[in-house]
C-alpha cells in the first residue's frame, strides 16, 4: 500500500532540507540574509508543491524515451501547460466580457452612461473632470466660433502673436476698457468681446467721445435680443435676395421666345425672301399625308373626305371569331357521334327509309350564298388563277370522289387519339389498302420497308356510298358502330364478316367509339381489346394460309399505339405469350410473329427490359439448345438470327448462340440456296454490328470453313476482308514507353541549423501553401474549441440562474406558506378560545 500524503509531504521536505534538526537564531538569521538560499528554498517549496498535485499540470502523453540536454530551459521540465489556471484566465475573461452581453440580451431600454471617458479605462478621474469641464465649456458659449454668418469677431486672425487689426478700427467695435484690457487672460476678455454687440438698428456708438462709451454689462436679456434681430435682418436679407433672382428669372423666361426664334433665324436660313404669314399648324396626332392633303382645301371638300372614309370603313369586311382549339376528348366525342349517326342514316337506307340529308334547312343554304357573295370580289382573282378559269360558284370541300355526306375518309384523328405521335403518311400493303391507321415515326415504319414493294399512291373514290382505295379494295358496306371486343373470342366474332383489308378500318373505328375520354369504363374495355388484338395477330400467323404481311403489320402498329396509354396490360399478356413458349421451346409462326412485334414496339436497347430481355432469352436458348434436323430449323434460324441482330442494332451486344446455330445451319444438308443466301446475310448483318469489338477474329474465323463449301463467294470475301482489317487493327501488347527514370540515391542532403520540426520544400510556393493550411487549421481549431467553452460557460450560467429563480421561487413559497399556515393556527387558536370561553359562560 503507497504511503500516504503526509507522509510523502514529510519525506520530501526531509530530502530537501527544509525541515531537519532544529536550527540556532545564528544559523537562521545567516539563512534570511542569504537570498541565493531563499530562493533555492522557495523553488523547492514549489516542486514539491507541483509533485502533489500532478492533474493541475500538462506533460506529454508518450514521455520521451531518453533523456536529452536542450539549450532550452522549459524543455528540461517537460511540462506543457497548466490546464487549471488556463481554465480559471478563461473563465474569468468570459465573465467578464461573455457574461455581460449575455445579460443585455433581449432586453430593450435602460439607462446608457454616455458620460465623457466613462467606459475609457485609459482616462483617469482629472482626465475625464477636464474633458467633461472642456465640454460644458462650450456648450455655454453657444454656436460655432467658426460660423461664416456671424459677424462677431470671435475668432482673431494673428500674425507673431499680435492682432492684425488697425488702431483706427479699434473704435469700431463695441469694446469697454474692461474687455481691451483683459484680452490677454484665459477666457474673460473672450467672453467680455461676446457680450459686446452693434446695436440693432444700426446705430454705431463710435461716434460718440470714450467717456461717454456705457461702461456697465448688457444683460443676457439684452444680448439675446441682440442676437434675435441680428438672425432676423439675416434672413431677411437671404429672402429679398432671393425674390429679386425670382423677378429676374421670370424677365429672362419671358424673352426666352425671341431669343430661341433669333437663333432658329439665324441658323434655317430660307432661300425665299418672303416667308408665308401663317404656317399651319402641325397635329402630330395625324397622319402626315392626310394632313398635306387637307392643308390646302376648303373645309367642304374636307367634310367630303371624311364622309368618303366613313363609307370605306363602313364596307371593310368585319374579322370572324375564329374555332377555339378543341381537346382530344371534344374530338373523339364528336367523331364518336359523327360515327353513330353515319351508321343510323346506314340502317336507313337498308331498311329503305329515308334519309334526313334532303331536310336541311333552307336557310343555312342561304346564309352560305351570301357569304360567297360578298367573298366574290376579293376570291375571285385568285381562284381563276388556281384552277384557270373565271367563276363565282365556291369550290366543293369534299376530295375527289366524294359526292355524298355519307362518303367518308378515314380521319387521322380516329388513330391513336391517345398518343401523340405524328400520322403516318405511308399507305401501302399488297391489296393496295391505304394504311393510315397508326401513329408512327419514322423510325418505328423502317421495319417493313424492304419487305413491302413500293407501290404508287392511289386517289381515293366513292362507290356506292363508301370510300375505297384501289382496285383490290374490298367493295362491302363496312358497319359504323362495332361492340368493343375484350377477348379473342369476340374479336372474331367481330371479324367474321371483315375481310382482311378491312381489319385496319374495324379497329380504327372501335378505337374512336370507345375512346377513354369519353367514359370511364372504355379505358378497361380498350386495354382487354388491345390484349385480343396480341392473340389475333398470333392467330393471323398461324393460320393454314396465313394472313397477309401488311394486316399483320397494320395490327402491330395499332397494339403500337396503345401501348403508349396501356403498358402493363399489354406487357403482361405479351409475358403470358412468351412463358407458353418458354414451355414449349418449339416457335411457331404466332411466336414469331409476336417476337416481331416486340421488337418494333419496345426498345430492344435497354440494359433489363420485362418484355425484351425474356424474348431474346428465350430466341438464345431456342439457337443454344437447338440442332437443325429439317429446312423448317434451318428457316425458322434464319429469321431468329435476322430479330437477334435487329434487336442489337444500337447496344451491339454479343449472342455467341447465333454464331453457333448458324454455323450449323450452313454445314446443315437440309440447307438450300435460299436459305444459305438468308443466314449469309445475317453473317454479313453480324459483321457489321459486331465490327468494333476486340475479339472479331475469333468470332468469326470459324465461320471461314463451312462458307468456303457453299457458293457464297461474295459472302466470303466480304468477311475474309473484314477479317483481314481486324488482324491488321489489331496490335500487340507493348511495355509502356516512358523516359529512363534515374537511380534514386540514399545520400542525405546536409541541412545547417537543422529542425526537426521544421518542412523542408523546395518547392517555396507549396512550402507557404502546406504552412497557410496548417495554420488555417490550428486556428480553426483554437476557434471551435473556444466556441465550445463559451457554450459551456452560457450553458453553466444559465443553469446557475435557472437555479437561483427556483431557490428564490421556492424561499417565497415557504414562507408564503409558513405565513398562511400561521394565520390560520393563530385564527384556529383564537376560534377555540372563543369557543371555551361560551361553553364556560
Amino acid at each position: 500500500m503507497p504511503p500516504s500524503q503526509l507522509k510523502r509531504l514529510k519525506a520530501s521536505l526531509r530530502e530537501q532540507g527544509i525541515t531537519g534538526p532544529q536550527k540556532s537564531k545564528k544559523q537562521k538569521k545567516s539563512l534570511n540574509k542569504n537570498a541565493d538560499a531563499r530562493a533555492e528554498r522557495y523553488s523547492a517549496l514549489a516542486s514539491i508543491r507541483e509533485s502533489f498535485n500532478p492533474f493541475e499540470f500538462k506533460h506529454l502523453a508518450r514521455p520521451k524515451k531518453f533523456e536529452y540536454v536542450s539549450q532550452n530551459a522549459a524543455d528540461s521540465k517537460k511540462i506543457l501547460g497548466r490546464p487549471g489556471v488556463a481554465k480559471s484566465q478563461g473563465e474569468e475573461a468570459r465573465r467578464k466580457s461573455l457574461l455581460p452581453e449575455m445579460n443585455r440580451k433581449n432586453k430593450v431600454g435602460g439607462i446608457l452612461d454616455r458620460r465623457i471617458g466613462e467606459n475609457d479605462p485609459t482616462m483617469s478621474l482629472d482626465d475625464r473632470m477636464m474633458a467633461r469641464f472642456e465640454r460644458e465649456q462650450q456648450r455655454k458659449r453657444g454656436g460655432n466660433v467658426f460660423d461664416l454668418e456671424d459677424g462677431d469677431d470671435e475668432v482673431q486672425l494673428t500674425h507673431g502673436g499680435q492682432s492684425l487689426t488697425f488702431d483706427h478700427e479699434i473704435g469700431d467695435e463695441d469694446y469697454d476698457a474692461a474687455s481691451v484690457s483683459g484680452s490677454s487672460d484665459g477666457g474673460d476678455g473672450f467672453l467680455k468681446r461676446k457680450r459686446m454687440r452693434e446695436d440693432v438698428d444700426g446705430e454705431e456708438v463710435e461716434d460718440a467721445p470714450e467717456e461717454e462709451q456705457p461702461e456697465r454689462k448688457k444683460s443676457k436679456a439684452e444680448v439675446m435680443k441682440e442676437v434675435i434681430a441680428k438672425s432676423k435682418l439675416h434672413k431677411y436679407e437671404r429672402q429679398a435676395q432671393k425674390e429679386d433672382d425670382d423677378e429676374l428669372r421670370e424677365e429672362l423666361d419671358k424673352d426666352f421666345n425671341d431669343v430661341l426664334a433669333a437663333l432658329r433665324g439665324h441658323m434655317e436660313k430660307k432661300p425665299e425672301p418672303e416667308a408665308p404669314k401663317e404656317a399651319p399648324k402641325s397635329d402630330f396626332g395625324m397622319n402626315a399625308d392626310r394632313a398635306a392633303l387637307l392643308a390646302g382645301i376648303s373645309q367642304a371638300a374636307k367634310d367630303k373626305e371624311y364622309d368618303t372614309r366613313v363609307r370605306q370603313m363602313l364596307q371593310d369586311a368585319r374579322a370572324k371569331p375564329t374555332e377555339r382549339t378543341k381537346t382530344e376528348e371534344e374530338k373523339a366525342r364528336e367523331e364518336a357521334s359523327r360515327l353513330k349517326e353515319l351508321e343510323q342514316k346506314r340502317m336507313k337506307r337498308m331498311r329503305g327509309e329515308p334519309t334526313s340529308d334532303d331536310d336541311e334547312p333552307q336557310q343555312k343554304k342561304d346564309d352560305d350564298e351570301e357569304d360567297d357573295e360578298e367573298d366574290e370580289d376579293e376570291d375571285m382573282d385568285d381562284d381563276a388563277a388556281e384552277f384557270g378559269l373565271k367563276t363565282t360558284i365556291k369550290p366543293s370541300s369534299r376530295p375527289e370522289g366524294v359526292e355524298d355526306e355519307d362518303d367518308f375518309l378515314v380521319d387521322d384523328d380516329l388513330v391513336a387519339t391517345d398518343s401523340e405521335a405524328d400520322m403516318s403518311g405511308d399507305e401501302s400493303d399488297d391489296a393496295s389498302v391505304v394504311d393510315d391507321t397508326m401513329a408512327m415515326d419514322d423510325d418505328e415504319a423502317d421495319f417493313l420497308q424492304h419487305v413491302l414493294p413500293d407501290k404508287p399512291k392511289e386517289q381515293p373514290k366513292a362507290v356506292n356510298g363508301v370510300l375505297t382505295i384501289g382496285a383490290g379494295a374490298s367493295s362491302s358496306k363496312l358497319a359504323y358502330t362495332y361492340a368493343c371486343p375484350r377477348s379473342h373470342e369476340e374479336l372474331l366474332k367481330v371479324f367474321k364478316d371483315v375481310a382482311e383489308q378491312d381489319t385496319s378500318t374495324v379497329i380504327q373505328r372501335i378505337r374512336a367509339l370507345y375512346h377513354a375520354g369519353l367514359h370511364s369504363d372504355n379505358k378497361y374495355k380498350l386495354s382487354d381489346f388491345a390484349c385480343a388484338l396480341v392473340d389475333h395477330m398470333a392467330n393471323l400467323a398461324n393460320q393454314s394460309p396465313p394472313a397477309s404481311l401488311a394486316v399483320i403489320e397494320s395490327i402491330i402498329r395499332h397494339v403500337h399505339s396503345l401501348s403508349r396509354s396501356y403498358p402493363a396490360q399489354i406487357a403482361t399478356h405479351f409475358r403470358q405469350n412468351l412463358k407458353q413458349l418458354q414451355e414449349s421451346n418449339d416457335p411457331n409462326p404466332g411466336d414469331l410473329a409476336l417476337l416481331t412485334a416486340i421488337g418494333s414496339i419496345y426498345p430492344t436497347s435497354d440494359h433489363f427490359h420485362q418484355v425484351v430481355t425474356p424474348a431474346i432469352t428465350l430466341m438464345a436458348r431456342w439457337m443454344g439448345l437447338t440442332t437443325p434436323a429439317s429446312s423448317k430449323d434451318v428457316a425458322t434460324g434464319a429469321y431468329v438470327a435476322s430479330l437477334c441482330l435487329q434487336y442489337q442494332r444500337l447496344s451491339k451486344r454479343y449472342i455467341p448462340e447465333l454464331i453457333r446455330y448458324t454455323t450449323l445451319c450452313v454445314k446443315s444438308s437440309h440447307a438450300t440456296p435460299t436459305l444459305l443466301t438468308a443466314h449469309a446475310k445475317n453473317i454479313i448483318t453480324a459483321a457489321d454490328v459486331w465490327s468494333t469489338s476486340p475479339s472479331f477474329i475469333e468470332i468469326f474465323n470459324p465461320l471461314l470453313a463451312p462458307l468456303q463449301s457453299t457458293n457464297q463467294k461474295s459472302t466470303l470475301q466480304s468477311l475474309n476482308a473484314r477479317l483481314t482489317s481486324a488482324r491488321l487493327l489489331r496490335r500487340p501488347q507493348l511495355l509502356h514507353d516512358h523516359r529512363p527514370l534515374p537511380i534514386k540515391t540514399s545520400i542525405p542532403k546536409f541541412e545547417e541549423s537543422f529542425d526537426p520540426n521544421k518542412h523542408y520544400d523546395p518547392d517555396k510556393e507549396r512550402s507557404e501553401a502546406a504552412k497557410l493550411q496548417k495554420e488555417y487549421k490550428r486556428e480553426k481549431k483554437g476557434a471551435l474549441r473556444e466556441l465550445r467553452k463559451d457554450a459551456n460557460f452560457i450553458a453553466r450560467e444559465k443553469l446557475k440562474e435557472k437555479k437561483d429563480k427556483d431557490r428564490a421561487y421556492e424561499q417565497k413559497y415557504k414562507r408564503l406558506v409558513a405565513e398562511i399556515q400561521g394565520e390560520e393556527g393563530r385564527e384556529k387558536n383564537s376560534y377555540e378560545r372563543e369557543k371555551k370561553k361560551r361553553q364556560r359562560g
